[in-house]
């Protein structure tokens, strides 16, 4: 059985890291983007990183572009945003596709494990969904990500816990990652 450890990942400079390296933490694995709707998520993800990483909680973020151009900047110029606008100290890793031909290994995988189950209710969601599902048609059965900042909870044994879709409130993700640790 295939777990997240299997995983290579090219880091900011374009080195190669195994995700063997995270072996033994909780992790949430996130894709974002630097002028989402949801970019201000950084703030409540750099805030549970400060409180837990010392309990063996690591946050791995992989910049993506595939929704509406939302991370157009290099990897250096996305860094430089988040360190400076929210002081992100989390890992970033290189900018990636997640749906599509070209998706990222881990992002297929990932979504494979815990696949979309919506958005949930209300107009806000509604909206979200139809503008998704026009900006992933091109993706057809490869939309993996439905938007920017899904994040995968990763358990200490490397398994797909839990995925969260950028509407789920952050202190519900928090949560989960804290009963996690426990």
């Amino acid at each position: 059985m295939a777990s997240v450890y299997d995983f290579n990942v090219k880091d900011r400079s374009g080195n190669e890291v195994s995700l063997k390296d995270y072996e033994g933490k909780v992790l949430l694995i996130v894709n974002t983007a630097t002028g989402c709707g949801f970019t201000p998520h950084y703030e409540p993800l750099e805030a549970m990183y400060k409180d837990l990483r010392d309990k063996g909680f690591e946050i791995l973020d992989f910049p993506c572009n595939q929704f509406a151009g939302q991370a157009p900047g290099s990897e250096d110029e996305i860094h430089e945003f988040c360190t400076m606008k929210f002081g992100t100290e989390f890992p970033q890793f290189a900018k990636i596709n997640v749906n599509g031909e070209e998706a990222d290994p881990l992002f297929a995988y990932l979504a494979g494990e815990k696949p979309f189950k919506g958005f949930g209710k209300g107009v806000k969601n509604a909206a979200l969904k139809k503008f998704t599902d026009m900006n992933n048609k091109a993706f057809g059965d490869k939309a993996y990500i439905k938007w920017n900042f899904t994040k995968f909870l990763i358990d200490r044994s490397g398994n797909v816990v839990a995925r969260f879709e950028p509407t789920e409130d952050m202190k519900n993700v928090r949560k989960a990652v804290e009963e996690m640790l426990r």
